[in-house]
């Protein structure tokens, strides 16, 4: 962070979810990383996810060719679209009423369509980040090989600092 000592203008990306250690991640960095008078730009992305693909198999057991088969009618499908929408929109509106009290920190906002690991390394390349910050849900060794880490993800494939800031565990978590 000898960055902030002179004065450089700092591109941070903050990767933010509906989940509480993104929350807790971007406050952090609000309390640690950003300061007073800086000239920082502060990214907060939201990563909304593809939806999923269902195929449905017709009594031949022939692959439909229509990619949702007969499991969701198109007003469905429009209904999954706007809750996907509103989601993201809820997201990025939390996480920037937590940064109005900013002052010289520009904040944008961007919500972009993919997975989460893809876009993240993607945008932190496209928008030039000097620092990427993203919470982590804490999985322990089994979960993380099953279901993958996005946070190890990027830390292994983006070329700028990965700030990943860990959740504490109340008390009673660890019980």
């Amino acid at each position: 962070m000898a960055d902030v000592a002179s004065g450089k203008e700092r591109r941070i990306l903050v990767a933010v979810d509906e989940g509480e250690e993104s929350a807790y991640a971007l406050s952090w960095c609000l309390k640690n990383v950003i300061t007073e008078n800086s000239k920082d730009t502060l990214i907060l992305l939201y990563a909304k996810p593809p939806r999923a693909v269902y195929t449905a198999l017709d009594g031949t057991g022939e692959v439909e060719e229509d990619r949702l088969g007969y499991l969701f009618s198109t007003d469905i499908t429009a209904a999954m679209d706007r809750y996907s929408s509103d989601v993201a929109d809820c997201v990025i509106e939390k996480a920037k009423r937590m940064c109005k009290d900013l002052q010289d920190v520009k904040v944008e906002t961007r919500i972009e369509n993919g997975d989460p690991r893809d876009v993240i390394c993607q945008m932190v390349e496209k928008l030039g980040a000097d620092v990427l910050v993203m919470g982590s849900h804490g999985y322990g060794l089994l979960k993380r090989a099953f279901l993958g880490s996005v946070s190890n993800h990027c830390a292994q494939n983006v070329k700028c600092p990965v700030l990943i800031v860990k959740k504490p565990k109340t008390n009673a978590e660890n019980k």
